[in-house]
């Protein structure tokens, strides 16, 4: 395949954003995942500092936080100050002990060096707890929360840009579900709330595809949204742990986009596309395992099972170069869209299907944590209109049984606005073989300038990580200079960043 671009042909700069990341108080995420206090590598402050560390390598810009379904019927009072009562979780079906709270959440995004992001209850919750938590993190000394946070021994403000009015409040499956008539309702009076506390705070709220229901939320609360949040996760369904094969997963990433393309429709037709981007607040590949507790009509009263089904999502072969290349993917149609995708979060980053796993002695880091490791380290701000000639494809199996035509190589074309060079994101899709990608880029390169190369790939569309099993690595070589027309080769299933004169 041949790629063009030509470093005059801006299609605009991206937002550090779109490498975010998300965790919620579900299973080995906070407690035993993040926050393990006692455990030798724990800080005074309880959070791993294996995991910090690894988490500060992907330079990551923003963490949404407590959830996810679990924020539905939480409230944030029950987790601050020195008196903390757990309490029954009625999202997951297990006690909460309360101890990682609003303050420890901020300590966590300062260790990071990441924006927090809150994502308030709008299932249990209500208008008013919602102003609350703002005054509790945003006010200085005004009113009864920020004088709490201040005698919780935190006097200055925290400064919380951004926050989500709730979570997937479509869904029979969330607690406190709405029409999309209450839902236009209710977050304009969350909104307005929240904006008198703080008019500087940056708000999004829960969308989906569904017209009817976005159509509610932008009529009512648009004037008041800077984003609007949707979520996808693309292989099979939640209640059946039944990952799909690499060739399946490949053909999920034919029409990657189509979540975008079609907000973006409904962004541009009421004339919001200005006004509001989009926070991709929840994406993976694998949706969470949790069988027994969603469907309330079936669940489980078998505790054993449905919390120990759960320990299954840790299971790292789970998590192969299939998802690394889709990740790549996903972050690489983040890239093309970045004129209205601000932001992404991948869901989880620790633990059940995260990036990192943990354990008593230290952390796995899966593929996805790679790709993030590179695409967060050496490509570039300045997305260019790249086009390509004589793209390979073939035909990838649905989930359906039917088959979905899929382009075998995806390459996005990065510039520097404080450097020179170009970096290429390039995956090559195909399981078994390579492919060549020729470079032609205008102006961004010059003949002379090295090109260096670093790549995942594993020895098979199957390589994992685990404890003391690491297959997926990132290698790197130097393939020479560059010169217009010279070809690289790409190893099957891999994802790679081409830095050419940096």
């Amino acid at each position: 395949m041949r790629v063009h671009a030509d470093v005059r042909r801006i299609t605009g700069l991206r937002d550090a954003m779109i490498y975010g990341q998300f965790i919620e108080h579900f299973h080995r995420q906070i407690y035993g995942g993040v926050y393990d206090p006692g455990n030798p590598l724990s800080g005074e402050d309880g959070l791993r500092g294996d995991v910090m560390q690894a988490l500060r390598d992907i330079h990551v810009p923003v963490l949404r936080w407590p959830g996810g379904c679990f924020v539905s019927a939480y409230h944030w009072k029950d987790a601050v100050g020195p008196e903390r009562v757990p309490y029954y979780d009625k999202a997951w079906r297990v006690e909460e002990p309360c101890t990682f709270g609003t303050d420890e959440y901020v300590a966590m995004c300062r260790s990071m060096g990441c924006a927090p992001y809150i994502c308030t209850n709008a299932g249990t919750g209500n208008a008013e707890e919602m102003s609350d938590w703002v005054e509790y993190c945003n006010l200085d000394k005004e009113g009864k929360y920020a004088r709490m946070r201040r005698e919780n021994g935190h006097e200055e403000p925290y400064n919380v840009r951004y926050w989500s009015i709730g979570n997937e409040n479509y869904g029979t499956w969330e607690i406190g579900a709405k029409s999309p008539a209450e839902w236009g309702r209710f977050t304009v009076e969350a909104a307005k709330m929240m904006l008198r506390v703080d008019p500087t705070i940056e708000l999004s709220a829960a969308a989906i595809k569904d017209t009817d229901w976005n159509l509610e939320l932008l009529k009512n609360c648009g004037q008041f949204l800077k984003w609007i949040s949707i979520h996808d996760y693309f292989d099979r369904p939640a209640g059946r742990n039944e990952p799909s094969d690499y060739e399946t997963c490949m053909g999920l990433t034919a029409d990657i986009g189509a979540s975008v393309r079609k907000v973006r429709g409904l962004l541009e037709a009421m004339g919001l596309e200005k006004q509001i981007r989009i926070a991709y607040d929840e994406w993976n590949l694998r949706p969470w395992y949790h069988p027994g507790v969603m469907d309330v009509a079936n669940q489980s009263a078998d505790k054993s099972f449905y919390l120990g089904e759960r320990d299954v999502n840790d299971r790292n072969c789970l998590y192969t170069m299939a998802d690394g290349v889709f990740t790549a993917c996903f972050l690489n149609m983040c890239l093309r869209n970045c004129d209205i995708v601000g932001m992404a979060n991948f869901a989880p980053v620790v633990n059940t299907r995260g990036c990192i796993f943990t354990y008593q002695d230290g952390i796995v880091l899966r593929p996805t944590y790679h790709v993030f490791y590179l695409y967060t380290n050496y490509l570039g701000d300045k997305v260019l209109d790249s086009w390509n000639e004589e793209v390979p494809c073939t035909l990838f199996p649905a989930a359906d049984g039917s088959t979905v035509e899929t382009d075998l190589v995806d390459v996005v074309v990065t510039a520097f606005s404080d450097a020179k060079g170009i970096a290429l994101g390039a995956v090559n899709k195909d399981p078994e073989k390579e492919q060549e990608l020729v470079l032609d880029l205008a102006d961004g390169a010059a003949e002379g300038d090295e090109v260096v190369v670093r790549y995942i790939c594993g020895a098979s569309k199957d390589s994992y990580n685990d404890i003391d099993h690491d297959e997926v690595q990132i290698q790197t070589y130097t393939a020479g200079t560059y010169k217009a027309g010279m070809t690289l080769t790409l190893p099957a299933h891999s994802v790679s960043v081409i830095q050419v004169g940096r």
